[in-house]
């Protein structure tokens, strides 16, 4: 860690977590979360209002925690970071007003950064700079995208995502449909370790049709119209298998899609990111397919995956070390910020 680094703290209320983090360069100092996934649970997802009141109630002690735990005091913070989207509007709205008013009472400089980018940017606090050029697959609750990073401060570019529900939605759905609760992902995870995934042949969106995209909203309805088919014969549902063999479509597709990304670009690095990236079976067919490819993986542990301020505090270190220009305090929230643009 270099001392003459900035300091950079950064807020995530993209969603459902309020995340502050805090990094000098590539060094993580602290990452609070407070989440209010238990308040969404009963309604079996994400409600919109439910999220932006919980960050305003998080967000003060949430700051509070990561300056304690990273041992500084507020204005020892060289330069501020805010997730500007994509993103629920009022989600962050709450998070946008807070970054600006501490950059503002402070006089520091502030970085609105896309969301998206921030996902692939947290993996350098662990596996350090990235290279230049990769591929990074990023699956969460609201994106599947396939991404060409020349570099993460400033050349990110689509080159696929989902044309309907996201991965993480998907297992959200999946997961109502076998009464498995809220949020999807890592109860299914659990549950597929005892199934099998070769059990039942669920169908693969889009799995070699020339593009990058994927389609996951097919694979849902044929997941509930088996489960239907069983109860309505008096059946037992297996849900161990039906957990796995779904999973096994999802990753199948994921993986197959980002080596194929790898390989018509001539990349030979692969970076997996987003709450989804925490799956275990994602992470084991990742590897034994890059293996099989000459494609070195890069995944973040499973906390740096889902979404945390520790990823926007690390883009706005990236930013503020290329020597971007700071955002405006007009900065807007932009709930469908493109990934192109990395900074507002």
């Amino acid at each position: 860690m270099i001392r003459d680094e900035p300091l950079v703290l950064g807020i995530e209320t993209s969603c459902d977590e309020t995340g502050v983090g805090i990094v000098r360069g590539n060094t993580l100092l602290a990452d609070a979360i407070a989440s209010s996934v238990d308040q969404h649970a009963r309604f079996g997802g994400v409600v919109p209002e439910v999220a932006s009141r919980a960050h305003l109630e998080a967000m003060g002690p949430t700051i509070e925690r990561a300056l304690a735990d990273a041992g500084i005091a507020l204005p020892d913070v060289d330069a501020f970071a805010v997730t500007a989207g994509p993103g629920l509007p009022g989600a962050l709205m709450v998070g946008v007003a807070a970054a600006k008013a501490y950059a503002l009472s402070l006089g520091r400089p502030l970085y609105g950064v896309n969301h998206l980018a921030a996902h692939v940017c947290v993996d350098q606090l662990e596996h350090g700079p990235l290279p230049k050029p990769c591929v990074a697959l990023l699956v969460s609750g609201g994106h599947s995208s396939l991404l060409l990073v020349p570099d993460v401060a400033g050349d990110v570019r689509s080159l696929g995502s989902t044309v309907d529900d996201a991965a993480g939605e998907a297992f959200d759905k999946v997961a109502r449909v076998l009464d498995l609760g809220f949020p999807g992902g890592p109860v299914i995870d659990r549950m597929a370790r005892d199934g099998d995934a070769a059990a039942i042949a669920f169908p693969r969106g889009k799995y070699r049709d020339g593009t990058y995209d994927f389609s996951f909203s097919g694979l849902k309805t044929a997941v509930a119209r088996w489960v239907e088919a069983k109860e309505r014969a008096g059946e037992p549902v297996p849900v161990a298998d039906v957990a796995a063999s779904f999973q096994e479509a999802v990753v199948d597709v994921l993986t197959q899609k980002a080596l194929q990304v790898c390989k018509d670009n001539g990349v030979h690095d692969l970076l997996i990111g987003g709450g989804v990236a925490a799956n275990s079976r994602l992470r084991a067919l990742a590897a034994e397919r890059c293996e099989a490819a000459g494609v070195r993986l890069r995944v973040p542990r499973p906390k740096l995956c889902t979404d945390n301020g520790a990823m926007v505090a690390a883009l706005g270190s990236e930013l503020a070390a290329a020597g971007a220009a700071p955002s405006e305090l007009s900065l807007p929230a932009d709930s469908s910020l493109p990934i192109e643009a990395i900074t507002l």
